[in-house]
């Protein structure tokens, strides 16, 4: 089933009215914001942890590999928790933890505190993402699907430049940016609690920790149909944040915490902008757009790094970007369109599997050739020109099913 947004049920929770529900919805999309940014900010810091403690590049990719599966786990597990104990105790309980992971971070002595941090990051936005986004959509159906669509871009970026301009320009650089995150998810984490609860509890919260990967038939077809390009956009996330640090370092001869922040902040910020200007546009349209978009950008980054132009690879970013946020918005719209309103977390918790899986997958095999071969460049090409022929593949199947 596809339809615009603006044909979305457009539900408000009759405990929160008016200025009271945006207030409620707004505090919601900034704690998806802030638990994006949250998983963003180690990546410009990486290379000061390497030049602290000297590993390889293989350990940033199994960092960066933990941290994504265990928020697929805490998905599949906790995911539909939500439905049946409320939204906003799993949202409360997971920016506490998220507070725990940031003092983790902050007095981190090697890299085991890497791991182990980020294994409580990845518990904690596993826990709470799909509880925010039905959250959202239950105080208000077509403001929640634009903002389920668009601050995660948003909180990726921020997180990024954030980190980068905290690590390039202030002191402490490895304990300020965990400092300023922990108080937002301890202010947070009042706020929520104070808040009406915007969801209808159900029976069954013992049987929804069973892990179960799936969703209704109708958001099934939905994921089936928006896969491929959902699938291409988070591999170029991956790309950006796995390898994105070191080539800004060895190919472009930027400074690797600024610019990898400003890379990703480029690609995500664009993501952000583009769910934004095309809100309006039907699901069709976003995940062509996204697919086209997703190909035209990754292929002038390759090539920008190819000519060894910094300028070139910020502007590629920022298409590739647009294709990102195009195709996951796509994506997300598809899906929940389909879905019941009991689906709904469950739906939300299939696609955001995917969709890291997508983003860790290749990054950790990335990772691993790079540490075998020694051979950055070659990897980076290799892993860009997968995702073009992702994105081409998704782009030929959505002509096939448009014609």
């Amino acid at each position: 089933m596809n339809c615009p947004a603006a044909a979305l049920p457009a539900s408000v929770h009759p405990l929160a009215d008016g200025v009271t529900s945006r207030r409620h919805f707004y505090l919601l999309a900034s704690v998806t914001i802030s638990f994006l940014a949250g998983s963003s900010a180690p990546t410009p810091l990486y290379p000061v942890y390497q030049a602290m403690w000297g590993f390889a590049p293989l350990t940033v990719a199994a960092i960066f590999a933990t941290y994504a599966l265990v928020l697929l786990a805490a998905l599949l597990v906790l995911g539909r928790l939500s439905d049946h104990v409320g939204r906003r105790p799993v949202i409360v309980a997971a920016a506490l933890v998220q507070v725990a992971a940031m003092a983790v971070f902050a007095s981190a002595p090697d890299t085991s505190a890497l791991f182990l941090a980020r294994i409580v990051q990845g518990f904690a936005t596993g826990a709470a993402i799909a509880a925010i986004g039905a959250a959202m959509l239950d105080l208000d159906g077509r403001k929640g699907t634009l903002a389920n669509a668009v601050a995660p871009a948003l909180g990726t970026a921020s997180g990024a430049v954030l980190s980068g301009v905290l690590v390039h320009w202030l002191p402490q650089p490895t304990h300020l940016v965990y400092g300023v995150l922990g108080a937002i998810y301890l202010l947070q984490a009042v706020g929520v609690a104070l808040m009406p609860e915007p969801g209808r509890r159900v029976p069954g919260a013992l049987a929804s920790l069973r892990p179960r990967f799936g969703a209704s038939p109708q958001a099934r077809a939905a994921l089936r149909s928006a896969a491929p390009t959902v699938l291409a956009g988070w591999s170029l996330a991956g790309f950006a944040a796995s390898l994105g640090p070191a080539l800004v370092k060895r190919e472009l001869a930027l400074d690797p915490s600024l610019g990898g922040g400003l890379a990703l902040f480029a690609l995500a910020g664009s993501a952000g902008a583009a769910v934004l200007v095309l809100r309006r546009s039907d699901e069709k349209t976003l995940l062509s757009f996204g697919a086209t978009a997703l190909l035209a950008g990754m292929a002038g980054m390759l090539l920008a790094l190819q000519a060894g132009s910094a300028f070139a690879y910020l502007a590629a970013s920022i298409v590739a970007g647009a294709g990102f946020g195009a195709s996951f918005q796509g994506g997300v719209r598809s899906v929940l369109a389909a879905a019941s309103v009991a689906d709904r977390a469950g739906a939300l918790s299939v696609l955001f599997v995917l969709s890291y899986l997508a983003m860790g997958l290749p990054a950790v095999a990335a990772g691993a050739i790079v540490a075998a071969t020694g051979n950055l460049h070659a990897t980076a090409i290799g892993f860009g020109l997968g995702v073009i022929g992702l994105a081409a593949f998704a782009r030929l199947g959505l002509q096939t099913r448009t014609g």
